[in-house]
């Protein structure tokens, strides 16, 4: 079977049946008819409207976005060729569901649209705003929009032989579609569509896949023979990893090391669930605190799938298949997937096209495209959302509503422009490997935004000036290793590694590490030697809007300096629940009336419906965060 393989030329082994065709376009027509309606639940001729969903979203339908905006198509490829490449290990960047509870605890309910602006509320001035911004603008085009239209339109070739740019292009109108026409409110509802079409679509394939091999019990004997027929010589980089079944690696030779995975993804993990526009987005389009916890918190049940459902598969895949998804001879692996570095990306694909049964076929292409949609939607939306209200109104300070809706589709478009220029450039980066090429980019931009972050959150201290110089250092150092990155690719196999040492010996978990405490450094270093902000910003809020915090974090800790006003004249941002209007005198709200400038510019900010918590609610969300990391815990110790 392995030899007369004919995915190299992207010519599917098994006819797209009728049964195929009719399950997909069942699909489509359904998602198209949950995005109208969803759509027209909400007045999209409003920024609060459009960019999030009225703040009417309820806990169900943003649990399945968050799972489905973080589980792309990019990572149902990424993370089965990485499983298939090196294990399980990368289960790691799944299951750091802590970050996914605690980024609702670490904001109350706070009127903002974006999360640059919650810096220059705290901070005050425009610099960090704009630059935080332009940062995450960059971050989607390398390392979402890219990557997800790179991998849709990979399986699309490997699944139905459809040339790669038209099936991109069919797919691109689609998501355009209702993403341009119905904003927030239509992403976040056939998010839910589709995470109910990917997991069960999921679960149906690995259910086949392990009874291929035999069971679970046979997966790593039958993973460590898994080997090529065709291997570079005096080389090993064709034998599968011994320690494929371990999620903790040797901190010097592990291809994931433990240090790093502890230390280093969750620094990265904080910058993606508590301050990544994809995600905070749809916490903020919630009706209520409790509904948005609720939604992390089933967001974060649902990343324990993965190992079983993406991953393990990936691996199973390698086992069947292992001339085409394990190949390492160059020429091979160029005839096979158009990758001279490796075709472990072809692993859930191939899965597909192999195993599953007419109209079940057509399914898993549904769910892939399903994965592609939502995840690309949910960027498009957001990145759209940081460009007109934190850089377009700060040009254009008098742009009126309509304006903003208008520069919100047009920069969709042009995102989705340059992201096609840099598909190239990905598909040979980080051996090959789409998951590690993603998370590598990331470790080089995001941690200092998360050491910036984290200071705003919990030390007063903190001002314009260190926060600003910290991300500079940080900005400076990242690029300085991607331009290595870019320069230096990781060598083939059997060729020496010749990389420079920041390059061969410092692993990007590692270098992560390095570059948030350079930044934390540079950032408390430059705060203490400038001048504190003012003792007008440092007010204290008064207890109930603070009463939906969370008892670890103490009130004091998080007041300074947030419950001010933004330099430029705001109303009054912050949310006071609607039993709690009238301000005591010395409260913050009275307080802020005092030193706010008489003449306020922009628009006002919109109160959440519900900024408090019912106790009962409460209490279900506190039990079920509980619950959660016990299961996260036990996880990680059986697989350690």
């Amino acid at each position: 079977m392995e030899g007369n393989s004919t995915a190299g030329s992207f010519t599917p082994s098994q006819q797209f049946s009728i049964a195929d065709l009719v399950v997909v376009v069942v699909y489509f027509s359904l998602n198209v008819a949950v995005g109208i309606w969803s759509s027209c639940r909400v007045n999209r001729n409003t920024v609060s409207g459009y960019f999030l969903a009225g703040r009417d979203m309820a806990w169900w339908p943003i649990g399945a976005s968050l799972f489905a905006s973080s589980e792309g198509s990019g990572l149902f490829i990424g993370l089965a060729g990485t499983g298939a490449a090196g294990g399980i290990a990368v289960t790691g960047f799944e299951w750091n569901v802590r970050n996914v509870s605690a980024m609702i605890t670490l904001f109350p309910p706070w009127q903002i649209v974006t999360m640059p602006e919650y810096l220059q509320r705290r901070f005050g001035g425009e610099r960090i705003r704009m630059y935080l911004s332009s940062l995450s603008l960059l971050l989607s085009i390398f390392t979402k929009i890219s990557t997800d239209l790179y991998s849709g339109a990979l399986f699309v070739q490997v699944c139905l032989g459809w040339d790669l740019y038209l099936s991109t292009v069919l797919m691109l109108l689609v998501t355009g579609l209702y993403t341009i026409a119905g904003g927030l409110a239509a992403v976040i509802y056939t998010d839910a569509l589709q995470t109910l079409i990917m997991v069960l679509g999921a679960i149906v394939l690995a259910v086949k896949a392990f009874n291929e091999i035999g069971g679970y019990p046979n997966l790593e004997e039958a993973y460590l023979k898994a080997v090529p027929s065709k291997i570079v010589p005096n080389t090993t980089c064709h034998l599968p990893r011994a320690d494929a079944m371990h999620l903790f690696r040797d901190p010097v030779s592990g291809d994931l090391p433990w240090t790093g995975m502890t230390f280093g993804l969750s620094i990265m993990a904080t910058w993606y669930w508590c301050t990544d526009q994809v995600i905070v987005q749809r916490s903020l389009s919630a009706k209520s605190l409790s509904h948005a916890k609720a939604g992390s918190i089933l967001a974060s049940y649902l990343k324990m799938l993965p190992l079983f459902v993406i991953i393990m598969p990936g691996m199973i895949s390698r086992v069947l298949y292992p001339d085409t998804v394990a190949c390492v001879d160059p020429e091979e692996c160029t005839r096979v997937c158009g990758a001279a570095v490796g075709c472990s990306n072809i692993a859930y694909p191939k899965l597909v096209v192999e195993l599953m049964p007419s109209g079940l076929r057509g399914l898993m292409i549904a769910v892939m495209m399903a994965a592609l949609m939502s995840s690309l939607t949910s960027v498009f939306n957001s990145s759209s959302t940081l460009f007109t209200m934190d850089i377009w109104r700060k040009l254009r300070p008098a742009a009126g509503e309509r304006e903003l809706l208008l520069v919100g589709k047009v920069v969709t478009v042009v995102l989705v422009a340059l992201s096609v220029v840099w598909i190239p450039i990905l598909q040979s980066s980080s051996g090959g490997q789409l998951y590690v090429y993603i998370q590598a980019v990331t470790s080089y931009l995001a941690p200092p935004v998360t050491a910036v972050f984290v200071l705003a959150v919990f030390w007063p201290r903190a001002n314009e000036q260190g926060a600003f110089w910290g991300l500079m250092a940080g900005l400076v150092l990242g690029l300085a290793r991607m331009g290595l990155e870019l320069a230096y690719p990781v060598p083939r196999c059997g060729v020496p590694d010749l990389r420079p040492w920041l390059l061969a010996d410092i692993h990007y978990l590692h270098f992560a590490v390095l570059l948030c405490a350079v930044t934390g450094a540079v950032t408390v270093g430059g705060s203490l030697l400038t001048p504190p902000l003012p003792s007008g910003r440092h007010l204290q809020c008064p207890p109930p809007v603070m009463g939906s915090r969370t008892a670890w974090m103490p009130r004091a800790s998080v007041s300074p300096g947030l419950c001010h006003p933004p330099q430029g004249g705001w109303s009054p941002w912050l949310s006071v629940p609607n039993t709690h209007r009238r301000s005591a005198p010395g409260s913050c709200s009275a307080t802020l009336g005092r030193h706010q400038p008489s003449k306020a510019k922009g628009p006002p900010a919109v109160a959440l419906k519900d900024a408090t918590e019912p106790p009962f609610w409460a209490r279900v969300c506190g039990i079920n965060a509980v619950v959660l990391m016990c299961v996260n815990i036990f996880c990680y110790a059986y697989f350690a």
